[in-house]
């Protein structure tokens, strides 16, 4: 775990949460809403690592016994609820993480907090169960659900939360933080900084991970190839992707990437504003190849194939439409 001050970027949020900390206004209840590798587990630990931190400030002191703990993720009273399968958070996890276990007050700190992570894949049926604790918790419960889409709460439980919307950094923040501190090389750094959308957890993983080389690699051969490819062989080529399903929505993100740098460069002919720069040539050809209605098919293509491999579609489908939207266009 960090410290606030360790963060980059989300200076209001910061200041509110240190704001509830000095007049004790710290609610029993937060949603963290962004993006994957935003920063919602980061600001949520810090948080939690100063609410229990035993000097009492609005940063940890990194020194107390509580700290020491926390730093190690070995805290007892910062419990992180996990779930049995993938993809859902069931009653059964809310119900054994959470409404057993809060009656039992903090081993050896002021607060029992309860971080619940991808809290967009509660059912119904674990919100219903998590909402007797969130209505009437015990003084010194708090509840922090991290998530990447709030609307999937039910209304009673949005009402009793404060919700903390977290913002993309820009750029240039990105960027140097992949430079200055990770000693990143800038033509990389570039990348993973225009990659990331903002998301600086998004860009230290692709920068610092073999597998995102390798993944980059397979989607610019088939993005260089597609447009020479019969159907049933980039169907096939697709398909084989599965091998990749845990980052899935990462290349698709890298062909959207790649259309857009298709786009851009039709409209402008803006060589420097291109994320793709050293596939000039293949960027150019289907430029010349494509209309600007075609482009803008394929990207929102793209965007309906990864809604739908959220709402578990069928993934032979969801690719079967994906390629031939990207062949009629």
């Amino acid at each position: 775990m960090a410290g606030f001050s360790e963060i980059i970027g989300h200076q209001k949020i910061i200041e509110h949460l240190k704001g509830a900390i000095e007049f004790e206004k710290v609610s029993h209840a937060y949603i963290f809403e962004g993006e994957d590798g935003i920063g919602k587990k980061m600001l949520a630990k810090a948080f939690a690592m100063t609410l229990q931190c035993m000097e009492g400030g609005n940063e940890p002191c990194m020194r107390c016994h509580s700290c020491k703990q926390a730093m190690t993720d070995n805290n007892p009273d910062i419990i992180m609820v996990g779930h049995d399968k993938p993809n859902i958070i069931g009653v059964d996890d809310i119900r054994t993480g959470l409404n057993s276990d809060v009656d039992i007050k903090p081993y050896s700190n002021r607060y029992k907090i309860y971080i619940i992570d991808d809290a967009e894949k509660m059912n119904v049926a674990a919100q219903n169960a998590m909402l007797k604790t969130i209505e009437e918790p015990p003084a010194y419960v708090i509840i922090m659900l991290l998530t990447t889409n709030s609307d999937i709460f039910l209304p009673t439980i949005l009402s009793r939360c404060i919700k903390l919307s977290l913002k993309p950094l820009s750029f240039t923040m990105v960027f140097d933080y992949l430079v200055k501190n990770l000693g990143i090389k800038p033509d990389v750094a570039e990348f993973c900084a225009s990659f990331s959308q903002g998301r600086l957890g998004k860009a230290i993983e692709i920068a610092s991970s073999q597998e995102y080389v390798e993944l980059r690699e397979t989607a610019l051969w088939l993005l260089k190839n597609v447009d020479d490819m019969e159907t049933d062989k980039l169907m096939d080529t697709f398909k084989r992707l599965a091998t990749f399903k845990a980052q899935i929505h990462d290349f698709m993100d890298f062909m959207m990437m790649w259309y857009k740098d298709v786009l851009l460069y039709k409209a402008t002919a803006n060589v420097n504003a291109l994320t793709f720069k050293d596939a000039l040539s293949y960027i150019r050809e289907q430029a010349v190849r494509h209309s600007y209605e075609g482009l803008e098919n394929i990207l929102n293509a793209f965007t309906k194939a990864k809604d739908r491999l959220k709402a578990n579609v069928n993934f032979d489908l969801v690719v079967e439409l994906l390629v031939m939207t990207i062949k009629e266009n």
